[in-house]
C-alpha cells in the first residue's frame, strides 16, 4: 500500500504534499497525521523547496476532517494540544504554501485548508466547518477573522452548512478556482508566480502578512520593517534593479 501522504519534491522547488487515503476520504487518521507532520518538517528542512502544495487524491475529497471512528473508539473528549499537524500552530513554516482543494474540505479539511497561506479550489470543491452537526468545536476557526467577513463566518459555523466553491471565492477564502482537471496545473501556476519573486522578498512579504493579521497598526509596522531588513540589504536588492534596467529577466541568489 502507497504511503498515507505522498511526498513530490519537484526540481523546480516545488513540494507536492498529497494526502492519499482517498478510500477513506483523506480523513486526519494517525497515519495521514504522522505523515502530514513528517512532510511538513520535510519540506521545511530542505534549502531547495520553496513553495508547497497540499491536495488530496482522488476528486470526492480533499479531506473529510477528523477520523470520527477513532473519536467513538477513544471516548475522546478535547484533541491533544499536538494532535494535528498545523502551519502556524503545532508547526512552525517559514515558506509559503497552497492548499489545492479537490473535492470536500470539512471539518478538519477546511482547517488545514485554512492554515495554508494560499488556497486553490475546484469549482466541484465543498466547503463546511461542521463541528455543531456533531458535537465537537472549532476553536482553530479563530483566525478565519482575518479572512472573510464577521456575519459570514458567524453563519458558517453556527449552522455547520456547506458552502460551493463558488461561494468561498465570492467570500475571499479562496485565491482561484479551477476545473477539477486543471486544479493542480492552476496551483503550479500560482506556486510559479512567487517562485519568479526573490526569496527573501517573498519571505519577508509573507512575514508582513502574518504580522499585521496579528498586531496592530504602528506595531505591525515595525515589525515588518525588521522583517525586511534583510531583503533590502541582500545581493538579490541590487540585482533585481539591475535587471530591469537591463531588460533582463532577474538572476536571484537568495542572498
Amino acid at each position: 500500500m502507497a504511503g498515507a501522504v505522498l511526498f513530490d519534491a519537484r526540481p523546480d522547488g516545488i513540494a507536492i504534499i498529497t494526502l492519499n487515503r482517498p478510500d477513506r476520504r483523506n480523513c486526519l487518521d494517525k497515519e495521514v497525521r504522522d505523515g502530514l507532520f513528517d512532510a511538513w518538517d520535510r519540506f521545511e528542512r530542505d534549502p531547495s523547496l520553496r513553495i508547497a502544495i497540499l491536495t488530496g487524491a482522488g476528486r470526492k475529497a480533499f479531506c473529510a476532517g477528523g477520523d470520527l471512528t477513532e473519536m467513538v473508539q477513544t471516548r475522546m473528549t478535547e484533541p491533544p494540544r499536538d494532535m494535528f499537524p498545523l502551519p502556524y500552530d503545532t508547526i512552525e513554516l517559514s515558506k509559503p504554501t497552497i492548499a489545492a482543494v479537490n473535492g470536500a474540505a470539512f471539518a478538519g479539511g477546511w482547517m488545514i485548508a485554512q492554515a495554508c497561506d494560499l488556497c486553490v479550489a475546484s469549482t466541484t470543491a465543498t466547503f463546511a466547518i461542521t463541528e455543531v452537526k456533531v458535537g465537537r468545536s472549532s476553536p482553530w476557526a479563530a483566525p478565519l477573522i482575518h479572512m472573510i467577513p464577521q456575519r459570514i463566518m458567524m453563519e458558517i459555523l453556527l449552522t455547520g452548512d456547506p458552502i460551493t466553491a463558488r461561494r468561498a471565492y465570492e467570500i475571499g477564502l479562496v485565491n482561484r478556482l479551477a476545473d477539477p482537471g486543471d486544479l493542480l496545473d492552476t496551483a503550479l501556476d500560482l506556486a510559479g508566480r512567487i517562485l519568479a519573486g526573490a526569496p527573501l522578498s517573498v519571505r519577508a512579504a509573507r512575514e508582513t502578512v502574518m504580522l499585521a493579521t496579528e498586531m496592530g497598526r504602528s506595531a505591525a509596522a515595525a515589525a515588518a520593517r525588521h522583517a525586511a531588513s534583510r531583503a533590502y540589504r541582500s545581493r538579490d536588492a541590487q540585482e533585481g534593479p539591475a535587471a530591469f534596467a537591463q531588460k533582463r529577466p532577474p538572476r536571484w541568489t537568495g542572498g
